[in-house]
């Protein structure tokens, strides 16, 4: 029997390889308007018919002038846009690596700091905060290289634990592995606080989330580890399929499940890491955008990473619109924002099973 066929007949309702096309239309059309959202709003209060002018201008063979002043445009194309697109590629990152740590442990509420990558990071960007509080005019800004190598070092110290104690490591061991390596970081991390009191705000601002950027730097530094995480995650999602039958059936399939595993691990910690790194810990989009795909479009990894991506792209997106303009010309933490709505998710995701039992 074929791999899609002992799929499908293990969860017929939930799997299906052609995901209907209206869910594609509807992913497509959440993202163009999120990023038009995105890009034509903001606290500068610049006229909407002038914003798309402006942008019209820099299509091919058109010749518009917008009457744009240099700062106008310059808050245009160097403020809002690259903030834009760096939402966009946080979000679409954070949505699929939840979707593949989703698929690897076969648990819908699994997120992309599941193994200790955020306990790393934070504990990376708070080392940084305290003793290096005037590295701003350093050539490289060692914030989110530390918050990068942090995440990285916890979820591989995670995965070597795991397999320390059980050579196989399964799920179930690799997942008590991360619980007790995230809860160490955490505790070095409050007594590196609690001994530098001076750098609490700088450090909550940090874990609470936010994409201000210093122009397309930030972009064009995430953007490899994007793509490169992506792919990795895209051209596992049949694999993922498989395992969620469960790893014996699998294994029976000729599907290395330990190799197929540690593939999917490492790229959705690559990806999370290096968006963590420019946008601090903004919690929930890998757990709410994955789950919701799947609740309205079906249970496939063929049809649930896609769309993940580009939901989660559209959700952060709107998410930091709303963090920069709902208490102008403050900010709110993108992280509070996605807790407000992730909270009321879940609720009615307890909702709808208790209903369902």
């Amino acid at each position: 029997m074929s791999v899609d066929a002992v799929v499908a007949v293990r969860d017929p309702v939930r799997f299906s390889i052609r995901p209907p096309r209206r869910w594609w239309v509807a992913a497509s059309l959440a993202l163009v308007g999120a990023a038009a959202a995105g890009v034509l709003i903001g606290p500068a209060g610049l006229p909407t018919r002038s914003v798309l002018l402006e942008l019209a201008s820099r299509l091919p063979l058109v010749h518009v002038h917008s009457g744009l002043s240099a700062t106008d445009k310059a808050i245009v194309w160097q403020i809002r846009m690259p903030r834009m697109v760096l939402g966009g590629l946080v979000g679409w990152t954070l949505a699929a690596s939840g979707a593949g740590y989703q698929g690897v442990f076969r648990n819908p509420l699994a997120d992309p700091y599941l193994l200790g990558a955020a306990a790393g990071a934070g504990l990376g960007a708070t080392l940084v905060i305290a003793y290096a509080p005037g590295s701003s005019g350093w050539p490289v800004d060692p914030v989110p290289a530390a918050a990068f190598v942090g995440a990285m070092a916890a979820v591989t110290v995670s995965y070597l634990v795991a397999t320390a104690a059980d050579r196989r490591a399964g799920t179930a061991t690799i997942v008590l592995a991360g619980v007790a390596v995230a809860a160490f970081f955490t505790a070095v991390q409050t007594y590196v606080q609690q001994q530098h009191a001076s750098s609490l705000h700088d450090v909550y601002t940090w874990i609470l989330g936010r994409l201000t950027t210093s122009g397309w730097h930030d972009v064009w530094l995430v953007l490899p580890y994007v793509v490169v995480s992506s792919a990795v995650l895209l051209a596992h999602r049949r694999v993922l399929d498989v395992l969620s039958v469960g790893e014996a059936e699998a294994s029976t399939l000729g599907v290395d499940t330990a190799r197929a595993r540690l593939l999917v691990v490492g790229a959705a910690t690559l990806g999370t890491a290096a968006v963590v790194a420019v946008s601090g810990l903004i919690g929930f989009v890998g757990i709410i955008v994955p789950h919701f795909v799947r609740l309205s479009a079906g249970g496939s990894y063929r049809r649930v990473l896609p769309l993940s991506m580009v939901g989660g792209a559209a959700f952060l997106i709107l998410a930091d619109l709303i963090a920069r303009t709902v208490v102008s010309p403050g900010e709110v933490p993108i992280g509070v924002v996605t807790a407000f709505f992730g909270a009321p998710f879940f609720v009615l995701v307890l909702r709808r099973r208790a209903a369902r039992a």
